[in-house]
């Protein structure tokens, strides 16, 4: 009965709770397929498979005893006991399979877990790992012929039978991959990883099918609009079999669209909302699940809502409008919060307004492109803006080495910032022309930048200033001049240097992508190039400033400026892992100052008046301790 693969490519195991729901739902769902070819017509056909479909529910009633606690457990629970004793008097086939497909929809509406592959499956890689490795129990063309086949009980499963293909989903393929099937000889291999697993589930559920299907279900898909609603999305190709299709539309039409859609998947999302079409759907789903009681998808569909709705938007929309930008961003974070508060009557009011922002936001993106003099202007002071706070930290670094005689260490520090424009040509060139970069991935790669920046000035700015409060530099030079550098402060040197300026290198490249988007290419450069003066101008003021400076005052005011640094990239790394949902977002009234790194939510200011803290009470103990001295 089981799938014959041996897959490689270790993966991170799921989390318990999923994997208990997960094996729940195989076990309901696996009744729901086999249980036709256990009993017809009140009577027991096959004793064998009566006895495992008995098996089957006996052991799903007790694993939906344990689990997790939820309001919809006992729901679950007694939907798998009706589908219990529904086997148990051998009800008809279509009454099991009923009563199992409601049990299936109360456990992934109080458990959600992902139904969908998160990239398009490969098909041909597919058909690939078929032949190598399922062929030989399965056979070549799904008829459970392989040479293999005749030393296994019970039988593999013939995977181009009509009638148990009719009721099995990919879902329930990919699970069999996954978690293995009990009291067979199906393995699980949940170690393998989730692209391969997804492109054999999706080869697989098209061994019943043949081409004449596929070809019907193509033209179907483009003429008959009422299917896109049948399958609006990936999730409703996985989950959705082609006896549930058929209840909502003909037999042949059923067979010839899941054909069509299974083989060819990326016609999904073909027709898939993108930008803010995307966003105000997913806001729709979290709402919807709000006030269903599912707080977990509500927050799911929230998030993506921003990260894969709106966020691909930023730039364009903050190099025409940034203060539409900034409502719009604090508008999702309140609203995320409302959804983490179970506050459905919030949440809606939350929601006319970001539909009312969208509207603005639409009209700002769909307005004639920039002239050259907006595209000029925008260009300039995006990279001022991005460029003046590596330059503080960069200048800093080089400004210290030389006070500290310390040319050698230098070099780090110039690879550091070097490697990090190289790498922000190389971001644009992929952000470009090969593939878009995720609202996820930008936001976590801000933030994580931020925070481990923040972290490193922070010590940077206490020691420096201990050395200047208690008049030691003088002893520390002497020791330096003499001292080789280490490795490991090598690294450390080039690490700052580097994540410094990338981090707004990435930034810069995401709005200047927006802005060239608007056509006016030689006003761009110019802007770029004049930013780029304006900062070089700035950079020989700071170096000749700190030269001039005394040892012990450069030292003193550095470290000022270091912690206030600090106290910025901090928020703003915050703020970052907030838009990206790793941490929670509770909002609170305040001003926004995005320079200073100021978001009005308790965790960024929290963050900041920490940061704030160690940095002023270890500036205390230096100063009392150099006054004891």
């Amino acid at each position: 009965m089981g799938l014959c693969l041996c897959l490689g490519a270790a993966q991170a195991q799921p989390a318990a709770q999923e994997v208990d729901v997960r094996q729940l739902w195989q076990l309901i769902d696996y009744v729901a397929v086999d249980y036709g070819g256990a009993v017809s017509q009140g009577r027991v056909v096959s004793e064998g498979e009566y006895a495992e479909m008995r098996e089957f529910t006996q052991n799903a009633e007790e694993q939906s005893h344990a689990l997790p606690l939820s309001s919809s457990q006992q729901a679950i629970a007694a939907a798998v006991a009706d589908l219990r004793a529904a086997v148990d008097r051998k009800a008809d086939g279509p009454e099991v399979a009923r009563l199992a497909q409601i049990a299936n929809g109360l456990l992934l509406g109080a458990y959600p877990i992902p139904v969908a592959p998160k990239v398009l499956p490969d098909l041909a890689h597919g058909q690939k790992l078929y032949a190598k490795t399922c062929a030989s129990c399965h056979g070549a063309a799904g008829n459970a012929d392989g040479p293999g086949a005749a030393a296994l009980d019970p039988k593999p499963i013939a995977f181009n039978d009509p009638r148990r293909a009719r009721t099995r989903s990919l879902m329930a393929l990919y699970q069999a991959v996954s978690q293995g099937v009990s009291g067979t000889s199906m393995p699980g291999f949940a170690a393998s990883s989730e692209e391969d697993r997804w492109a054999l589930a999706f080869y697989v559920g098209t061994l019943s099918q043949d081409d004449s299907m596929r070809a019907r279900g193509q033209q179907l898909w483009q003429t008959d609009r009422s299917l896109k609603a049948l399958f609006p999305d990936m999730a409703a190709v996985t989950m959705t079999t082609e006896e549930a299709a058929a209840r909502a539309t003909s037999a042949d039409t059923a067979r010839a669209i899941t054909a069509y859609l299974r083989s060819h998947p990326a016609a999904i999302e073909a027709g898939e909302p993108s930008g803010l079409a995307l966003a105000r759907r997913r806001l729709k789903e979290s709402l919807e699940a709000l006030h269903a009681g599912n707080r977990v998808v509500a927050a799911q569909m929230a998030l993506s809502s921003y990260l894969d709705g709106f966020e691909p938007s930023e730039p364009a929309l903050g190099a025409r409008n940034k203060s539409l930008l900034t409502a719009v961003e604090d508008a999702m974070l309140n609203y995320r919060s409302a959804v983490s508060a179970g506050s459905p009557e919030r949440a809606d009011a939350i929601a006319k307004q970001l539909d009312q922002l969208f509207a603005r936001v639409e009209s700002q993106l769909s307005a004639a492109a920039a002239d050259p003099a907006t595209t000029f202007l925008g260009a300039m002071t995006i990279l001022l803006r991005e460029g003046v706070e590596a330059l503080l930290i960069v200048i800093g670094m080089i400004a210290f080495l030389k006070k500290a005689q310390r040319p050698d260490a230098l070099r780090p520090v110039h690879i550091g910032w070097i490697s990090a424009l190289i790498l922000g040509g190389a971001t644009w060139a992929v952000a470009t022309y090969l593939i878009a970069l995720s609202g996820a991935s930008r936001e976590v790669t801000e933030g994580v930048g931020s925070v481990f920046a923040a972290a490193v000035l922070l010590g940077v700015g206490l020691w420096m200033h201990q050395k200047s409060s208690a008049g030691r530099w003088q002893a520390y030079l002497r020791e330096k001049m003499t001292t080789a550098m280490s490795r490991r402060s090598a690294w450390a040197l080039f690490a700052l240097s580097f994540i410094a300026v990338y981090r707004e290198v990435f930034e810069t490249v995401l709005f200047y992508s927006a802005l060239a988007a608007d056509g006016n290419g030689g006003a761009l450069l110019a802007g770029f190039a004049a930013a780029a003066l304006l900062l070089a101008l700035i950079a020989r003021v700071l170096l000749r400033t700190s030269a001039r400076m005394q040892v012990g005052k450069f030292f003193s005011i550095t470290s000022v400026l270091v912690a206030i640094l600090a106290v910025i990239l901090i928020g703003k790394g915050v703020a970052g892992l907030q838009e990206a949902g790793w941490i929670g977002v509770y909002p609170i009234s305040g001003p926004r100052i995005e320079v200073l790194g100021l978001i009005p939510t308790a965790e960024t200011v929290v963050a900041q008046i920490i940061v704030l803290i160690i940095a002023l009470g270890g500036f205390g103990m230096n100063i009392l301790g150099a006054r004891k001295r």
